[in-house]
């Protein structure tokens, strides 16, 4: 490939509708501002939030209100969203002048990765592939290996037997006062739990997860699952853009809410927004679930069906309910190769700083709020507040910590229910409601801050209230079908 000089002395054209209401914004637009008027005219053509708040605030309310009639009318000649058209346009122009300035060689090769990436995109091959990455992925690497032999090394023999022992011995010897014992080393203590969580338990099943997104990051893969899953992401008021951000929930959904950003529309962020909070699970808690229905087959097909299943339907209903198409997808396709290994080991160690940073601290927070809560009551209070509705899905009281755990953090949750598994508290059934229950569970506090964040309280507030009543009757309707049916797991 050569590339030739190219003299860029032109801006940009636009159809007329679009060049008409960027003259007539230009002529109203009267404050100085970083961008060039022509500018700060498209971007308010776009939507772009941040530009129409602060032209709102330096233009007043009166010509802002001019600015969006002009905005109005140039959407009347297009179906599409006019940033959609923007950006066509762009691509258009730019690739013009890629033609005149590239040259490719004549000849260019087919080879093995090019033949993978086509493979990967077509239904008949792309999805045995996907089950595969799924499996060997996030069931083999991140469940088993993640969530069942590193994390008995770490918490069984590391902390269970070592720094536990240790660290109890000496808060007695040196802390003679027991509120202050019970703040560190009881039951729910900073370090035989807040800790022990994060880093024994936790923490290598999010670093097996990072590291294996990261690998299939750097190989390109992820671009040709979004072609992949359009079709069927269409069905469900989305498109294959969407992919990004549910992948990233199962890292965690307090990051992907974020991500939703990318998404063209607000019905579509607010669809992505709600699958999310409902039936994608984190990492940490993808990854106990696992490791706990590993020794149960039947039991893990049944939670992946109903979860796909959950997603599906909800999905498809939102998108009849809430008004509105959805955006034209289109996305570029990086050239699939071998995942470069300082590349997956930087992205994977971003990563784990961001855990380190932003959700260790959650444990520790966690930890200290349960004593607060016990000591003043409150915590006993909300446990018995959930115990009948354990006891409506078939369960031990003993889970309603698990649930109440959840809202903390949903890793903490699935760390307290394998906690539950540990001391044989549940049977293979209730193992089994409790997961669905606990995954389909209200988001945690993180997350419905950053939902707040993103799409506003009163929506934050009407999906909790939504998805809390949903996941009880998921549990108990499953748990009544498995007793009428005798399912044995």
């Amino acid at each position: 490939m050569s590339v030739n000089t190219f003299p860029v002395d032109k801006v940009a054209t636009y159809p007329p509708p679009i060049e008409e209401a960027v003259e007539a914004i230009e002529a109203l637009l009267s404050e100085e501002y970083t961008l060039s008027r022509r500018a700060v005219a498209l971007l308010l053509l776009q939507h772009d939030e941040e530009i129409e708040g602060m032209v709102r605030r330096r233009e007043g309310e009166e010509r802002f209100a001019a600015i969006a009639e002009h905005i109005r009318k140039a959407q009347e000649h297009y179906r599409e969203p006019l940033s959609m058209v923007i950006l066509a346009h762009r691509q258009k122009q730019a690739q013009a002048i890629a033609q005149e300035v590239v040259r490719y060689p004549l000849k260019t090769g087919s080879g093995l990765a090019e033949w993978i990436g086509r493979v990967c995109m077509q239904p008949l091959t792309g999805i045995p592939i996907l089950l595969l990455v799924l499996y060997y992925g996030l069931y083999q690497f991140v469940g088993v290996f993640g969530g069942g032999t590193l994390v008995d090394l770490l918490e069984n023999r590391l902390f269970g037997e070592v720094i536990n022992p240790f660290i109890t011995h000496w808060v007695k010897v040196i802390i003679p006062f027991a509120p202050v014992q019970e703040l560190l080393i009881g039951e729910y203590g900073i370090f035989t739990l807040g800790i022990t969580y994060a880093v024994a338990l936790i923490l290598p099943i999010v670093g097996t997860f990072f590291l294996m997104f990261s690998i299939l990051e750097d190989s390109g893969y992820f671009p040709r699952l979004a072609m992949l899953i359009d079709r069927l992401f269409k069905k469900i008021g989305l498109n294959g853009r969407a992919v990004i951000p549910m992948v990233l929930g199962f890292g965690c959904d307090t990051m992907a809410t974020m991500v939703t950003r990318i998404l063209e529309t607000p019905r579509e962020r607010l669809i992505a927004t709600f699958l999310l909070a409902l039936a994608i699970p984190c990492s940490a808690q993808l990854g106990v679930i696992m490791a706990l229905l590993a020794s149960h087959p039947g039991a893990l097909l049944i939670w992946a069906t109903t979860l796909v299943g959950v997603f599906l339907f909800i999905g498809w209903l939102t998108a009849k309910v809430l008004p509105g198409t959805p955006a034209t997808f289109h996305i570029e396709i990086p050239p699939m190769r071998m995942p470069i290994l300082s590349n997956v080991l930087t992205k994977t160690y971003a990563r784990m700083h961001w855990y380190f940073r932003e959700v260790f601290p959650l444990f520790i927070l966690a930890s200290v709020m349960i004593w607060v809560g016990q000591m003043t009551g409150l915590f006993d209070l909300a446990l018995r507040a959930l115990t009948p509705v354990v006891r409506l899905m078939g369960l031990p009281d003993e889970a309603a910590s698990a649930f109440l755990f959840g809202f903390f953090r949903r890793d903490y949750g699935a760390a307290g229910l394998y906690r539950l598994q540990e001391h044989g508290v549940l049977d293979g059934r209730q193992l089994l409601v409790t997961a669905v229950t606990l995954t389909l569970f209200l988001p945690c506090i993180a997350q419905f801050l950053m939902m707040k964040k993103e799409r506003g309280l009163k929506t934050a507030l009407a999906i909790s209230a939504i998805i809390f009543p949903f996941a009880i009757t998921v549990g108990t309707v499953m748990s009544l079908i498995l007793q009428l049916l005798g399912v044995q797991l």
